[in-house]
């Protein structure tokens, strides 16, 4: 293989440590006026859901920070240099995810009175399984978190000279800061300054790319000629890495997982003061998820253009791909000191929001699900301080765990062995993928040139590497461990359910008259709307039309007898209103959070 000269690339300058720690400081002072303004305001209550009163306009833009982390920020844009521009097909995915969680899941969540997510598993099955699925999401959440943290600080470290171990520390002290200064009102509000900083970094980037490759004629048709706009692939292969259907249809189940049931996103939704803001966060954050996606996928194109000729990662200018994207920052903006740490600033505006929206979310389902069972009476002011407390240790665990990192290379009965079963499956098939990697003609790159690239004393200097014998690989090499990355959700999420339901059947299925209606969703009556025959069979049992919530009109449905008068039907509605649906507020037809705690 040929020694190309690796091009002098400027490291970070003054200026660009001066824009970074702008960030840091920023974010800490969010906190530090929550702190401050929200001080008389001692309950739990305020300082994990806000009050239960926040608008959509803040929860939408926490919601797009906290989900485009800087793993999106980087990868995004170097999986599209080097598979083409294919990614952009997640709009579609995102809108089938905000479609159902806005329709589906944020109704049940929010009416039922719920902080914790898991305590609808024992509204519906159990204390095991609410236990079970509470300790699998702590340990999901630290260790996801960490690699949030530590992966991007290695790939900046590497390419920028960025101190990386100061800039792990920096990112757990600052989260965890402000997190426990001002609880979930500081996290949403510096959510929506990071989302503002990344926006900004990736036009930023956008523009100078732009200008330097000729404008966007000739960056299309580079990357049209590069193979880059091949989005459309219809194969049904579920091995391939990216087609249509691996993306909308595996990609879905993926980003469900993060936004239906997510302890992060449901918690920002129930802190909306009603079920409309929540529904609208949910539909503005959508805009901001396509925003977020479309400036990383042209990122990736305009990167493509730049390095047509002369690949870094092929000439081995770089060590990972995950540094393409700084690599192409210090390139671009070598003689601009301080655009480059607006840049760093915009990636780890993601991993900030990420962490800070985890280590919320982590105290709260500690909280209600550890500590409120085993201590019910226990005070305000005491819930509040314990509060905070599970704030600092949370972020000290998430930043040891970043740390970590770097040394890594019957109904009951069913739910339990339905969830056993899906993570086993998950697990099965996401380890075997790993230690067994997909073979290349399934996920190999599109091409990448090095012809342009400077060669080392100006001749090609060769190497011949002894023939290898490749290592046995076993039955499943080739198709079960080769699935694409993206159906790992599906086949948890699927696997869950199919061994749930038989393992219901075999021990005895409930009544669905036992289950309380508002904790069912009937779906089923969007496609059977014509025939209330048939919506009825669908329900299984359960008694939508009777009880607690019509969910097609938003109101509360009440049987009388036609012979009674009209003052002793308004008494019995009112009657209705108050003790079966608490927070329903007829003049915006929504539901309004309320102080009751939830049914449990």
């Amino acid at each position: 293989m040929s020694n190309f000269i690796a091009p002098e690339i400027e490291k970070f300058a003054p200026w660009d440590y001066v824009v970074f720690a702008a960030l840091f400081l920023v974010s800490a002072s969010i906190g530090v006026f929550f702190a401050i303004k929200e001080r008389k305001k001692k309950s739990s209550k305020e300082f994990l859901v806000g009050g239960r009163q926040m608008t959509c306009g803040p929860i939408a833009f926490s919601l797009t920070s906290s989900f485009m982390s800087a793993v999106t920020v980087l990868g995004t844009p170097s999986e599209v240099y080097r598979y083409g521009a294919s990614f952009i097909l997640f709009f579609l995915s995102y809108t089938l995810v905000i479609i159902f969680t806005s329709e589906l899941f944020v109704p049940v969540f929010y009416r039922s009175g719920i902080t914790s997510t898991y305590e609808y598993l024992e509204l519906r099955f159990n204390k095991v399984v609410r236990f079970a699925a509470t300790l699998i999401y702590i340990l999901q959440t630290i260790l996801y978190t960490g690699i949030v943290v530590y992966a991007p600080s290695l790939a900046l470290n590497q390419v920028t000279g960025f101190d990386l171990w100061g800039s792990v520390a920096a990112t757990g002290v600052v989260c965890t800061f402000y997190c426990t200064l001002g609880g979930l009102k500081a996290v949403v509000w510096t959510d929506a300054f990071q989302m503002i900083v990344m926006v900004a970094g990736f036009a930023t980037v956008l523009i100078r790319g732009t200008i330097l490759n000729g404008g966007p004629t000739s960056i299309w048709q580079r990357a049209s000629e590069g193979s880059r706009l091949n989005i459309f692939d219809f194969d049904v292969d579920p091995l391939r890495r990216h087609t249509f259907w691996t993306i909308v249809i595996g990609g879905a189940f993926t980003w469900l997982g993060l936004y239906g049931v997510n302890q992060s996103t449901i918690q920002r939704c129930i802190s909306c003061k009603s079920e409309k803001h929540a529904k609208l966060a949910l539909y503005l954050n959508l805009l901001g998820l396509w925003i977020v996606l479309v400036c990383a996928v042209f990122s990736g194109l305009v990167m493509y253009s730049h390095y047509k000729d002369c690949d870094p990662w092929t000439a081995r200018f770089i060590s990972a791909p995950d540094q393409l994207m700084p690599y192409f920052v210090m390139d671009i903006f070598s003689s601009m000191p301080g655009v480059p740490g607006l840049f760093v600033a915009c990636a780890f505006s993601g991993t900030l929001s990420t962490v800070a929206a985890s280590i919320n979310a982590l105290a709260t389902v500690t909280f209600e699900d550890f500590v409120k069972k085993r201590f019910p009476d226990i005070s305000e002011k005491t819930s509040t301080w314990v509060s905070k407390g599970l704030c600092v240790l949370f972020g000290a665990l998430c930043t040891a765990m970043a740390v970590a990192a770097s040394l890594l290379g019957g109904v009951v009965q069913g739910a339990i062995g339905g969830l056993l079963t899906g993570i086993t499956l998950a697990f099965w098939v996401a380890i075997g993928s790993f230690v067994y990697p997909a073979p290349s003609a399934k996920a190999i790159p599109l091409d990448l040139s090095t012809a342009s690239c400077a060669v080392a004393n100006g001749t090609d200097t060769l190497t011949t590497a002894a023939p290898t014998v490749p290592p046995a690989r076993p039955l499943l090499a080739d198709t079960w461990y080769s699935l694409s990355y993206l159906y790992f959700s599906a086949i948890g999420c699927l696997g869950c359910a199919a061994a749930g339901l038989l393992i219901s059947f075999a021990t005895g299925p409930s009544k669905g008259e036992d289950i309380p209606p508002i904790l069912i969703k009937p779906v089923c009556n969007l496609f059977c709307f014509w025939s209330q025959r048939l919506k009825t069979l669908c329900w299984c049992g359960v008694q939508h039309s009777s009880k607690d919530v019509d969910f097609e009109n938003n109101m509360p449905k009440v049987t009388t007898k036609k012979t009674e008068t009209d003052d002793t039907f308004q008494n019995k509605v009112e009657k209705e209103h108050r003790s079966q649906l608490p927070g329903y507020n007829p003049e915006e037809k929504s539901y309004t959070n309320r102080s009751t705690e939830s049914r449990l």
